[in-house]
Parts: C-alpha cells; structure tokens; sequence
C-alpha cells in the first residue's frame, strides 16, 4: 500500500445502494460507473459499511451483482461493529477467500435495526461493548496475517481521549490512519505527522459542507460558507504533502480532472 501515498493516487469512496432504493437498476449502475472509473485512474476503491447507519447492500455482494473487476491492492473495505456474528464471519471468510485483504475497522452507526456485536460473540472479555479495537483483535485471533487494519480519527473530538483512543487502536494492530474531513489546517491533524505509519486526510469533494457540520457537530465559521472544495484540497496538500488523500464525494466527470491538475 506504500504507492496509495503517492500524489495522484487517491482514496475514492464509493457507496453502494441503500437496501431501500426506489432505483435499485439506477443506483447499481451509479456504482458501477464510479467503480470502474476510479479503476481507471488507478485510484483505491474505498466501499462504505452502511454509513451513517443507512442500511445498504454489502460491497462484495455488490461487486458481484455489478461485475466489476477487484484488485486487491486497489479495494478497501469498511468494516464496523454492527452485524450479526454469522454475517461478520461470512463477510470476512469471503474477502479472506479472495485474498482482500486492506480493511478500514470503525465502530460505526448503528440504528433500531442492526445487531452490535456483543462482547461474548467474540471472546472478549474486560469490555462492556465491542469498538474497532475489540474488532479488530477477533479478526487478527481469527484470521491471522491476513488483513491489513486502517482506523479512524475524529479530530473534531476532545484531543486527550481520541488520541488515547488512536493509542489503543496501534496497539491493536492498525497500520494506517484516515481522519474525518479536514478543512484547511488543523492542530489536531498536525499531531499526525508525528506518526510513522501511513496517514490519509479527508478531502470533502461536494459543496455540502452543512452536511459535515451535522454529522460531527463542526460549527461552520464565517469563512467556510462559501466552502470550496477544490480550494480546500489544494489547502491540505499544501499542508500535509506527506500524508494521502481519501476524497469523498468526488466528481467522476468534471471534477476528477480538475482534482488530477492541481
């Protein structure tokens, strides 16, 4: 994964379709086309696990549905802690099968409908509920050698316990790092840099910057209003030129060239 730092090479998210789609036809083919034009561009296909608690259909079962080609050192998989243990198994046995390896371990969102993964399912003892640590110790006990871990890191959060937290989450094995999104410099992203592993910043690739400030309680100051995402990505790789880039919402047809000039 040491090419995914490289300055062209981008970490593109692709959702797949919410399991409640009015155009189920329309959305695979929306994936498909991101899919296969983040192929294009040699870009990292980075598949969502129901985000923000939206049921959606699972990645392989969507690339096997689409058909799209997988290349493993092209595909991350996010993976979080809300699913039954026997479609975790599943899930895992599959990628495993497949030789995909590179998973991004969260502990998600959850809602009324999904099953959190309870400690006992998975032999875990001393912990009330199951995080990306806890996750991700049953999968390097259960599955040996065989993945590779990235974890989260929500810069928006009080600083002592999220880098605590991040502390944990190298012990348990993480070998990369990808923020929340990052509008121009941050303090908190700088403390990074002090990191020996692989760290990817999010770039957020639509207009929408409302849509940040709701999910992580950013409060939007005057100057980010207008917010500009070609702006703010140019910002971040002049701040962080050593770090990766994971966008997400990113423009396949217009924006990706102008992304690719910069």
């Amino acid at each position: 994964m040491k090419d995914w730092l490289e300055p062209k090479r981008y970490l593109n998210e692709v959702l797949t379709p919410k399991q409640d789609s009015e155009d189920i036809e329309g959305d695979l083919a929306k994936f498909t086309e991101k899919y296969n034009a983040s192929l294009a561009h040699d870009f990292v296909i980075c598949i969502t696990d129901n985000p923000v608690g939206m049921l959606s259909f699972e990645a392989l079962d969507t690339i096997d549905t689409t058909g799209v080609e997988t290349k493993p050192e092209r595909l991350l998989i996010h993976l979080n802690t809300f699913h039954r243990k026997v479609d975790l198994d599943r899930m895992l046995h599959a990628m495993a099968d497949r030789g995909l390896k590179y998973l991004l371990v969260v502990s998600g969102d959850g809602n009324d409908r999904l099953h959190r993964l309870e400690p006992a399912e998975l032999g875990i003892t001393g912990v009330q509920t199951i995080t990306s640590v806890e996750l991700m110790t049953y999968i390097n006990r259960e599955y040996p050698g065989q993945f590779v871990h990235g974890v989260a890191f929500n810069h928006y959060e009080p600083q002592h316990s999220e880098r605590e937290k991040l502390k944990r989450k190298l012990d348990a094995g993480a070998a990369f790092v990808i923020t929340q999104p990052v509008i121009r410099r941050n303090d908190n992203v700088d403390w990074l840099k002090c990191l020996t592993l692989p760290v990817f910043v999010e770039a957020w690739m639509t207009k929408r910057i409302d849509l940040v400030a709701n999910c992580v309680g950013y409060e939007l100051p005057p100057e980010d209003l207008n917010y500009d995402p070609l702006v703010n990505l140019r910002a971040l790789r002049s701040a962080y030129p050593t770090f990766g880039v994971y966008a997400a919402f990113l423009g396949m047809k217009k924006q990706v060239n102008e992304v690719l000039a910069l």
